[in-house]
């Protein structure tokens, strides 16, 4: 259940209002807390809240807001999100001044970031177009494991990697209809293990 940075802060000023006042801050004083033009921007953060299951909304009433109760107790970590990865053919990876919050246990032991999934080469992993990777910042992978490799320094792609006897890499994909990619050892520098995965069931709202 991902969340944007502003999500975040939007739900937890809501939870603290209501636990300093007894009662939920209208949507005008949400938009002036976090200096929002347009109500409309609020609502948008409001609904997807409230898809995720983190928000309940009384229609019609001002202070209608509810933080709804959740059993998981992991903590939220704030991680970068760098933009999109290929699980198709090979695109280059766009670099994005985003964050997202992950439960701290799906968190890698070194440095950490998130990657949104654009393709269906990965399906039979259960990686999905849109979905958010978790992957371990490293350099090196053990055969089968699933990694960020950039191909000839540009082009970046997800896929499983192997080591071939005659020296070669094999970045193998997880569709039927997709065939492996060969390339010399060379060509192929990993820059991340996938470590954890994040279901979307919305886009994060954008400002």
């Amino acid at each position: 259940m991902p969340l944007t940075r502003r999500q975040k802060e939007i739900l937890d000023f809501v939870s603290d209002e209501i636990e300093k006042n007894g009662y939920a801050p209208t949507i005008e004083e949400i938009a002036h807390r976090f200096d929002l033009r347009s109500l409309a921007t609020v609502h948008k953060h409001l609904s997807n809240l409230q898809t995720k299951g983190l928000l309940r909304r009384s229609p019609n009433r001002s202070r209608a807001l509810e933080v709804t109760p959740t059993p998981m107790k992991v903590q939220a970590v704030e991680l970068p999100l760098l933009g999109r990865i290929a699980a198709g053919v090979p695109i280059e990876a766009v670099e994005a001044a985003e964050t997202i919050y992950v439960p701290e246990d799906l968190v890698g032991r070194s440095d950490t970031y998130v990657l949104q999934v654009a393709g269906d080469s990965m399906i039979e992993e259960q990686i999905r177009d849109g979905d958010y990777v978790i992957v371990e910042r490293r350099e090196n992978a053990r055969d089968g494991e699933m990694v960020v490799a950039l191909v000839d320094g540009e082009r970046a792609t997800l896929k499983k990697l192997y080591r071939e006897g005659d020296g070669r890499v094999r970045l193998q994909p997880a569709n039927p209809e997709m065939k492996p990619m060969f390339f010399e050892a060379d060509r192929v520098r990993v820059q991340g293990v996938v470590v954890g995965l994040l279901r979307r069931y919305d886009r994060p709202w954008k400002m």
